[in-house]
């Protein structure tokens, strides 16, 4: 109810509608009108409450309630389902619980706030209250195993994508899961998969954004290499409205690579945007350190690296671009 009753003070912003009015269109009372109003007025939503007048929403706070997402969220399935939390340990976990508990592709699992984030190979990852986004997409992709990895890739192209047209500014993409700006981190993404009899069951795809950050906001050891979206506009951004461009990026790419079972058909899209290729790295992997010009990707996902001894391949590693 105190969603429906949102919804129709934010289709009349410059209407006063009456009490009256909302308890003929719900059959409720005026008491439990009110409480709804009370309520809304304190997740941060400015509502004037006029004797004989009604009421009015004047200003909607920054929220990345099920509310301020799903108005006007063009997607069929990413993020049709949400479900928020205030505080969680990590927005990964919770959605895996759910993916196993058979919740739909597409379920999106957001928090304000994470104890104990992480990015790739368990590092912590800063997840401050009502200033970042921190989400987690139920995945049941009909892929073979092998091509899990890949979908960290797709995903990057629709972050990269989506954080250009909400800034202005060219976002790029760090091989294999970091979105930059002017060489400093702004998002994280991290897929974790569900096998069941060598079958895929599910991948919870997590992405972390720094929105709203100030550089002193930032623990000081990573103040020179992490930034955010208002860092790079100078003004704070809804962060609603980013996940939701997201979302839309993400179904349109994920339904494209689904369909044709390979990154080959996002393959030129994610080297547009990458920042890694033509560049010097230096790869931490399993076998050694690999260091050279990367100068290509292959249809698997995989960095080709020029080195001395010639091309290399390299499927997972933490690389060091300069």
């Amino acid at each position: 109810m105190k969603e429906q009753i949102l919804k129709l003070l934010r289709a009349n912003p410059d209407n006063y509608i009456s009490g009256e009015e909302i308890c003929r269109r719900f059959d409720v009372s005026r008491t439990a009108i009110w409480k709804h109003i009370k309520d809304l007025q304190e997740e941060g939503y400015q509502i004037d409450a006029v004797r004989n007048k009604g009421y009015r929403l004047v200003s909607i706070p920054d929220l990345v309630t099920a509310a301020e997402i799903l108005e006007g969220l063009q997607t069929k399935r990413m993020g049709q389902h949400i479900v928020h939390l205030k505080v969680v340990d990590s927005t990964n976990v919770v959605a895996a619980k759910l993916a196993d508990e058979g919740e739909p592709e597409g379920t999106l699992v957001i928090s304000d706030q994470q104890t104990g984030g992480k990015g790739r190979r368990g590092r912590p990852w800063f997840s401050p209250p009502g200033t970042g986004i921190w989400m987690s997409l139920v995945l049941r992709p009909q892929l073979p195993m092998a091509h899990a990895p890949q979908l960290t890739l797709v995903a990057a192209v629709a972050v990269s994508q989506a954080l250009t047209e909400v800034t202005g500014s060219q976002a790029g993409i760090k091989w294999p899961n970091d979105i930059l700006f002017d060489d400093r981190k702004c998002c994280g993404i991290l897929t974790e998969m569900n096998m069941e009899s060598e079958e895929i069951t599910s991948v919870i795809l997590g992405i972390g954004i720094n929105v709203n950050q100030v550089r002193s906001d930032f623990p000081e050891e990573i103040q020179g290499i992490a930034t955010s979206l208002r860092e790079i506009t100078g003004h704070p951004i809804p962060r609603a409205s980013v996940v939701q461009r997201i979302l839309e990026k993400f179904e349109t790419l994920y339904d494209q690579y689904v369909e044709n079972g390979s990154f080959a058909c996002i393959r030129d899209q994610w080297k547009k945007q990458s920042i890694t290729l033509g560049r010097h790295v230096s790869a931490a992997t399993s076998r050694g350190i690999i260091t050279g010009v990367a100068v290509d990707i292959d249809e698997m996902g995989a960095l080709v690296v020029e080195t001395e001894q010639g091309q290399q391949k390299v499927y997972s590693a933490d690389i060091q671009v300069s």
